[in-house]
């Protein structure tokens, strides 16, 4: 644990998670964000906070030297599936070039490990569920492309400049910590429970469902819901993971897929109250099923996710919600 960590994007949801977990295992953390899309009352009063572009090579390359940084977990990125079919430019330059260019600032700051925070948009539309790691690469967004990019990325600078590295494919994260102090807040919020959850709390009027024709139970699309600790726990194992090789690719999931309509009816039984739905079209690029195989993780990283039943998922987002609106 000699080194600092460093947490690009650490002020957004799943970053800031992280930096705490990290926090919580004893590891010197800074956090590097240009807070486009995070918040400063996410990150903690101890941990330094960069506010810079990841793009910039200098800045990056100082910063590394100045807080001795030893190692590098990427979650600064556009990660919008729908804004990714309309402005597929700033994607590809803000999550490709963006990440080329950190990976030029670690070079120059002789910093060879990075944890790469990936997706499972990267498969699309699965032959076959659970997706294991080695299924067909097919994404059918261009946020989903501009993950596998990188990940190819990854693994060319690892052949050429001996980078070490791994990528971790999120399938849905969803709830919050359950202390209450930290949680989603996007603008625009584009998660499904969270959106469910502020109509059930009344700060929106109604949840849209986009679809009810899916090769689905019951029209709507499955997704598997993974515990954003649970996420944030396997950074920890995947940094640690890299002291014995150079490149692995890992599928963050429960390995259990709940549709839209099941998440509604949980969040109405947590909340105690209906919510008003709204149909609506489908949108471009979104799968009918995502379910992930995490045998990989489990048996190579020893990760085992504490946050396996829906309900105690969607509680700690509720109570995240209700802290919110308190305050």
């Amino acid at each position: 644990m000699n080194g600092t960590v460093l947490v690009t994007g650490g002020a957004g949801y799943i970053g800031s998670h992280t930096v705490r977990r990290l926090l919580r295992n004893g590891y010197q953390v800074a956090v590097f964000d240009n807070l486009s899309k995070g918040h400063r009352w996410a990150v903690p009063d101890n941990v330094p906070l960069i506010v810079g572009d990841v793009a910039d090579v200098a800045h990056v390359a100082m910063t590394i030297r100045q807080l001795h940084v030893t190692s590098v977990i990427h979650f600064a990125a556009f990660s919008l599936v729908g804004e990714s079919m309309i402005e597929p430019r700033s994607y590809y330059a803000n999550n490709v070039a963006g990440t080329m260019h950190l990976l030029d600032g670690m070079r120059v700051a002789g910093v060879d490990r990075i944890v790469f925070s990936s997706s499972a948009a990267v498969y699309g539309e699965p032959a076959s569920v659970p997706i294991e790691e080695d299924s067909t690469l097919a994404p059918t967004s261009v946020y989903g492309r501009t993950k596998m990019v990188i990940e190819g990325m990854l693994h060319d600078y690892a052949v050429a400049y001996g980078l070490r590295f791994v990528s971790l494919r999120y399938f849905n994260a969803a709830g919050a910590d359950p202390q209450g102090d930290n949680g989603e807040d996007h603008d625009p919020e584009t998660h499904l429970i969270p959106l469910v959850l502020q109509a059930a709390a009344g700060r929106r009027p109604s949840v849209s469902v986009y679809g009810n024709d899916y090769p689905t139970a019951d029209g709507t699309c499955v997704r598997d819901y993974i515990h954003v600790n649970d996420l944030a726990d396997a950074h920890i194992l995947a940094l640690e993971s890299l002291e014995g090789h150079m490149e692995a690719t890992y599928n963050l999931g429960n390995g259990e897929g709940f549709s839209v309509k099941q998440i509604i009816e949980t969040a109405q039984r947590v909340a105690g109250c209906d919510i008003p739905v709204v149909q609506a079209p489908r949108r471009a690029g979104d799968p009918a099923v995502l379910v992930a195989s995490n045998v990989r993780a489990r048996t190579e990283l020893g990760w085992i996710p504490q946050f396996t039943d829906l309900e105690d998922i969607v509680r700690t987002a509720w109570n995240w919600e209700l802290h919110r609106s308190a305050c």
